[in-house]
């Protein structure tokens, strides 16, 4: 999913007295006509983040953090509107238009998921990643460097990692992220299936309230019984990276697809057919897919990829970007990223990385060990992060 920050720009007020900072997250009754979950971060400041089904990521300022706290709690109208404008001696008829088409907007985005805000809103775009949050908005989990394919054993950092964290081990780990302020997690690998507790990591998640994703190479997902107890779990999303030439992949995006959860497939390029890969992408769209990623395998296909790109947006996919991917020869990270020097525009500050045994990286590929998020404390590491980032 693009992790796009945005900002609402449409209220100014004068600061006052802020709302307490925090995490605080809405899902939507089961009998609602559209099911949304919501999670607002609030920073010290009294500024915000609402992320919207995981998909949608909006800065607010202080009065519209104001109004999205309302939201979350399910304020009634008319309670909202007295009790902001008492706090910030506004008149009533001022609140009240500002509320309600700060309301309305957020149920644009809500009611409409593939729309773009920045277009048809008018809400104007931040430049991404500029400041440093008090936390990232994300944290990719390698639970496992395990692959299915043992052929591909030597793909993944297993000479680096010596040890697999246990369930109680990961449990804790996502105690402090969510204590932190870290409102989404994605569970990667290696094969993150071939985790059993796959399933218990999620629910332990979801608990909390975080939002919670899969990256898969979705093989396991062919299988109805598992596919069952992974949805049951409550994860919001799947990204599953396909291999064209193999059926059980193609098996498991049409047992996926018609499912309820939001799915990118993530496709890589390994030689340059665009032809080929044309006919794949027809596919993919007459089987239902309707977000995808891309990617190549060495940087002499990026060309390839462009082209490509430029195809999917014509046949009418979304286009996925910043979204973690399994460690293996479907992710060549290596050849993505310049040089291990260099961090992603978000790597440090939108999204972390942690590797099966408790490592912290800034992002995937990038071996700059930030410290152990299981034995460091969460202030060593984020200071870490902002110390990496700096020097950059």
């Amino acid at each position: 999913m693009p992790n796009l920050l945005k900002q609402i720009k449409s209220i100014f007020f004068d600061k006052t007295q802020v709302l307490a900072p925090g995490l605080y997250n809405y899902q939507a009754p089961q009998n609602s006509e559209y099911h949304y979950r919501l999670h607002l971060r609030i920073e010290p400041g009294g500024e915000g983040l609402l992320i919207i089904n995981a998909s949608t990521v909006l800065h607010l300022n202080q009065t519209a953090t104001e109004y999205a706290y309302h939201l979350i709690n399910q304020t009634p109208g008319p309670e909202a509107i007295e009790t902001v404008v008492k706090r910030y001696q506004i008149s009533f008829a001022d609140v009240t238009n500002d509320y309600e088409n700060f309301m309305d907007r957020i149920e644009t985005l809500i009611n409409t998921p593939d729309l773009d805000p920045v277009t048809y809103l008018d809400f104007e775009r931040s430049t991404p990643y500029i400041d440093f949050p008090i936390a990232p908005y994300r944290l990719d989990c390698a639970i496992t460097y395990q692959l299915g394919n043992r052929e591909k054993d030597g793909l993944t950092p297993k000479d680096r990692v010596k040890r697999e964290l246990t369930f109680d081990e990961w449990k804790t780990i996502l105690d402090k992220a969510w204590e932190a302020g870290i409102p989404h997690v994605i569970f990667t690998g290696g094969e993150p299936t071939l985790r059993p507790d796959l399933f218990e990591l999620i629910i332990e998640a979801e608990n909390h309230g975080m939002v919670t994703g899969l990256s898969t190479d979705g093989l396991k997902l062919s299988e109805n019984e598992y596919l069952e107890q992974l949805l049951a779990s409550g994860l919001d999303h799947l990204l599953i990276t396909f291999e064209p030439e193999n059926e059980q992949s193609w098996e498991a995006i049409r047992e996926v697809i018609p499912q309820d959860i939001h799915t990118t497939v993530h496709l890589t390029v390994s030689h340059d057919d665009k032809e080929k890969y044309t006919k794949v992408l027809e596919e993919l769209m007459g089987l239902g897919v309707e977000y995808l990623s891309l990617s190549y395998q060495n940087p002499n296909l990026e060309g390839t990829v462009i082209d490509l790109r430029n195809k999917a947006a014509e046949i009418g996919f979304n286009l996925d970007w910043d979204l973690s991917v399994p460690y293996s020869q479907f992710n060549p990270v290596s050849a993505e990223i310049e040089n291990e020097e260099s961090l992603q525009s978000g790597a440090g500050k939108a999204w972390l990385y942690i590797e099966p045994d408790g490592d912290t990286l800034p992002a995937q590929g990038i071996n700059n060990p930030l410290g152990n998020f299981l034995t460091d404390s969460w202030e060593w590491i984020w200071s870490n992060s902002k110390l990496l980032n700096k020097n950059q």
